[in-house]
């Protein structure tokens, strides 16, 4: 047996990786695992387009993490590959209103980006249904994360605006899947009655994985993503357990298996060990903050951080502190307010407090460290 402490050890040119892409939130499976029936729907819903009709709207609700957007984006690409439809997920945390929506549309359609400036919505709108109806082309659209729009008070317009495009334009053929996981938001409770009248959506839910699951799904990426040998089974059953810890929210397992696999090489090592996990989970557990935080206009990040830094004091204190800090009125901040509440990222509770009436009550609902950290 060798004395020598560096046998075994990744060399500099070594690594624990075999394809570190798999780790990527945009990488798709090849099995697409413990969906069978949410993809049936789907596939129901989408069918009707592929024999030239206007496909059957859809509303794909579920907690984060748990398939969704991966199970459109499959169908799309089937649809894109094997058929005349034309298939566009547009993801509504970038684009977050109507205008923005129909810009994506429109450079899909027509592969270049409408002029930035100058075009009026009418024109937009009616430069796509006319090529759809030139090419007799069925579009199929899913409003990934619709609850932005939402959250922007654009989705009654912009779903109108969509689902109506057959009275604007005759031979228009559109269908929607909206996706969203706000659990709290009644998608078509929150729409126009308008919108209601012609929407009628099919539903599907994505439930939550459980831990074997987790394994199952994840054991995929393990075999793809690492080296043979690399994570043995207490690691795997370790990261799900923690990823079922954040609502099986399969982001967080997949960021926690790179980074645990960084780790090891850090300590250069051949394999991933529990401490590696351990000590990854500091940060793999704020994958959904991260994400919710990078969306975010530098005047709701400015909000974000003065409630970080304000945490516990009245809403008074945080309005004036966010007025020194970026000059915007009360009306402005009331609005990003009610989004960072929306999106989860802090509670925004109406108390009664003595001798002034009713006043907001602002807690973040993370670590406030970790807020900081992000912003």
């Amino acid at each position: 047996m060798s004395d020598d402490p560096e046998e075994g050890m990744l060399g500099w040119d070594e690594s624990v990786f075999r394809d570190e892409h798999v780790f990527e939130i945009d990488w798709l499976p090849e099995t697409f695992k413990h969906r069978s029936s949410q993809m049936e729907t789907l596939k129901y819903s989408l069918r009707p387009a592929v024999r030239g009709s206007r496909p059957l709207n859809v509303i794909a609700r579920g907690p984060p993490g748990t398939g969704k957007t991966t199970a459109t984006q499959i169908l799309f690409d089937e649809l894109s590959a094997q058929t005349d439809v034309r298939a566009v997920r547009v993801n509504c945390q970038v684009d977050s209103t109507r205008y923005a929506v129909f810009s994506r549309l429109f450079a899909e359609i027509f592969d270049y980006e409408p002029p930035s400036s100058g075009i009026s919505f009418k024109k937009l709108f009616s430069q796509i249904t006319d090529k759809l109806v030139e090419e007799d082309e069925v579009l199929a659209v899913a409003l990934d994360d619709v609850n932005y729009l939402f959250y922007e008070s654009e989705a009654s317009d912009t779903l109108y605006s969509l689902l109506r495009a057959h009275e604007a334009h005759s031979g228009a053929k559109i269908g929607v899947i909206c996706v969203s996981s706000d659990l709290e938001l009644d998608v078509i409770e929150a729409l126009d009655t308008r919108v209601q009248s012609v929407f009628r959506p099919e539903e599907v839910y994505f439930n939550k994985y459980d831990q074997t699951e987790i394994v199952d799904i994840l054991d995929e990426r393990v075999e793809r993503g690492f080296n043979e040998g690399v994570v043995g089974p207490a690691v795997l059953d370790r990261v799900a357990e923690l990823t079922e810890e954040q609502g099986g929210d399969l982001r967080v397992g997949i960021d926690l298996l790179r980074r645990a696999g960084m780790n090891a090489e850090m300590r250069a090592s051949r394999s991933v060990e529990l401490e590696d996990v351990e000590s990854a989970y500091d940060k793999s557990k704020y994958v959904h903050l991260s994400r919710r935080l990078q969306e975010l206009s530098d005047s709701e990040t400015a909000l974000v951080e003065v409630i970080a830094e304000h945490d516990g004091k009245r809403a008074g204190d945080i309005f004036d502190a966010f007025n020194d800090a970026s000059g915007l009125g009360y009306t402005r901040y009331s609005e990003i307010i009610n989004k960072l509440d929306q999106l989860g990222i802090i509670d925004a509770d109406y108390t009664d407090v003595e001798g002034r009436g009713r006043s907001r009550e602002l807690t973040l609902n993370y670590d406030a460290d970790a807020v900081l950290d992000r912003v």
